[in-house]
């Protein structure tokens, strides 16, 4: 059985009908999910409600500060509004952040638990939020936020979160580069949004690898960067948990980006994270068209059954 932790209030968060980051995204795989030949082997679970979860706010306050914590709840409960150009809040979307923070929790509990993989199904996705400011439709660094939460495990030293969204993940590496506990790598198109990411920085640790590649990038390009670069640098890192910023915008048929991978590609890169190790936190970030979104996720999951 491999758990996903999904809630339907997840689909709260509106951002209306011509923006990409849409509640449509989660009901695509959802609907794919309950089809596929393995339904019966998906544990679901409802995330732990905010109200019951006392240490989510100073969890959430060692990723961002105070002010923006406050700016973004006073903007959902003004009627809405834009934190930027492309990152809209609405009346309820500073609460469905919270559950969200709280979802990607929930999955470091059950991956400690069941020492085996679990993914969380949630959105506003994360990896752009910065501590100060929320950007590229991320309201919460929810990666960076659990593994915060997760060193507070007695049982767990260190944290290497994987980043194969096809937008560097700035914020996420912005909050974690400090802490000599947390590795960050990333493979992200590039040039691309939001323009971060070089190659040339490694983290106040040494525990940042960046791994830009050139937009129209397949799979072969892919696979000996992963071999050759990333894999090693998580292996030598050995975490005692490993958080995938898992997000699917790399695909052929992605609207927002140029790269060329296929869904089963997915199936390669989570096998690889399986030779690492089976404790393995699957989030939710990019990826936008339904079809390719929903059957990489299928392949992810697959491999991880």
């Amino acid at each position: 059985m491999l758990p996903v932790i999904y809630s339907d209030e997840f689909l709260n968060h509106k951002t209306g009908n011509y923006h990409p980051e849409k509640p449509e995204r989660l009901t695509a795989i959802v609907n794919a999910l309950k089809e596929a030949a393995f339904a019966e082997k998906i544990a679901w679970r409802e995330p732990t409600p905010v109200a019951d979860k006392p240490s989510l706010m100073s969890l959430l306050l060692q990723a961002h500060s105070p002010a923006y914590v406050k700016k973004l709840g006073e903007i959902s409960a003004s009627g809405g509004g834009y934190l930027d150009g492309d990152t809209p809040v609405s009346p309820h979307s500073y609460d469905v952040a919270l559950l969200a923070v709280s979802a990607w929790l929930d999955g470091v509990d059950i991956v400690l638990a069941e020492e085996n993989p679990a993914f969380v199904l949630a959105r506003p996705p994360g990896h752009h939020a910065e501590s100060d400011a929320g950007m590229g439709f991320c309201l919460f660094s929810n990666a960076a936020i659990a593994a915060f939460y997760a060193l507070e495990q007695a049982e767990i030293k260190r944290v290497a979160i994987l980043d194969w969204d096809v937008h560097h993940g700035n914020g996420t590496q912005a909050i974690v580069e400090t802490h000599p506990q947390i590795a960050y790598c990333s493979l992200h198109q590039y040039p691309c949004y939001p323009g971060t990411g070089k190659a040339s920085e490694h983290g106040y640790h040494n525990n940042v690898l960046n791994a830009p590649l050139p937009p129209g990038s397949n799979i072969s390009v892919y696979r000996p960067l992963l071999e050759n670069k990333l894999l090693p640098f998580l292996q030598n890192f050995q975490p005692d948990l490993l958080i995938v910023s898992a997000g699917y915008d790399a695909n052929a048929a992605d609207p927002l980006a140029s790269m060329n991978l296929l869904p089963e590609d997915y199936g390669l890169f989570t096998e690889y994270c399986l030779g690492i190790t089976r404790k393995i936190l699957f989030g939710l970030e990019g990826g936008y068209d339904f079809s390719s979104l929903s059957q990489s996720v299928l392949a992810t999951i697959e491999r991880c059954l």
